[in-house]
């Protein structure tokens, strides 16, 4: 991977800076984030930088955010978008399993925001020679809000374009990678309530691969994720992103990410993107595109 540099590069993250946000990209310390911040984008990470869960695979910082949500954080990630010029913005969060609502409202305002058409004095500055920017494509990446009908039916309702939450690992081993409060079935339970709100919305989810899985388990969660309705799927390689989290088993070959691929699209996924350094958010809007 390159190392993080560059005219474009520095831009966003002095614009992230700027506006007070974070990023998955940095709290989770994705390979790709020299790649996607050179192409002008980032992926927000909404709700602060502290989770009140704790799984095995992640490095973004836990404990008790100890602070309310921030009101402005809204308009800061929509003037941010438009700034860089975004025609597609992904937006995720931390778990707040603290908050009443575990965060969906902010998810709702965020959405809303970006989805408002910005006042005629505030003028966009594209990044990369985007040109004229109009109101960007929106997708979540959520927590399951403890699949409550509530949390989940007030994003829906604020129209995002993409829905997603990830299962991150098969069945088996679900309760050694994830946090006690989550678990592979309520993550279904999720994405299949979503289709119930709104059948028409697309679904995403996403799993890594190298934890100890089998070929064969990340098969079956790939049937389970259509029987839930799942539009797009996501399989990356699982790095061990800091030396507390869970160790790698194993490197994947990328014929076996070749397989999946082929495996996902014959079982009537929309789209599918698998690879080593796939993850949630990567490329997203190509794969939108690839689903209409």
């Amino acid at each position: 991977m390159k190392l993080a540099s560059g005219e474009v590069f520095e831009n966003v993250a002095g614009l992230l800076a700027r506006h007070r946000l974070h990023t998955v990209c940095t709290s989770a310390r994705c390979p790709n984030l020299s790649e996607c911040w050179n192409r002008g984008t980032a992926t927000f990470m909404i709700l602060g930088e502290t989770c009140t869960r704790h799984c095995g695979f992640c490095s973004v910082k836990t404990g008790n955010p100890h602070r309310e949500v921030d009101e402005d954080e809204p308009q800061r990630v929509a003037q941010a978008a438009r700034e860089l010029g975004l025609r597609y913005v992904v937006l995720t969060s931390v778990d707040r399993d603290d908050l009443e609502d575990l965060g969906s409202g902010m998810f709702a305002h965020t959405v809303t925001a970006l989805k408002r058409p910005a006042d005629s004095s505030v003028a966009a500055r594209p990044q990369n020679n985007r040109g004229p920017v109009g109101l960007p494509r929106v997708e979540v990446l959520t927590p399951d809000f403890g699949a409550r009908k509530e949390p989940v039916q007030k994003v829906v309702e604020a129209g995002p374009d993409v829905f997603g939450h990830n299962i991150e690992t098969v069945e088996r081993l679900s309760p050694e990678v994830r946090d006690r409060r989550a678990s592979y079935r309520t993550s279904l339970e999720v994405l299949c309530l979503v289709k119930e709100l709104r059948p028409g919305m697309l679904t995403k989810s996403g799993l890594m691969a190298g934890l100890g899985e089998t070929d064969e388990e990340v098969e079956r969660a790939l049937h389970d994720l259509r029987a839930a309705g799942c539009d797009i799927v996501t399989i990356g390689q699982y790095l061990q992103p800091d030396r507390r989290c869970l160790p790698v088993q194993r490197y994947v070959e990328p014929s076996q990410f070749e397989k999946w691929h082929e495996e996902a699209q014959g079982m009537g996924f929309r789209a599918a993107l698998c690879g080593p350094l796939v993850r949630s958010s990567y490329l997203a809007e190509s794969v939108l595109a690839e689903s209409c």
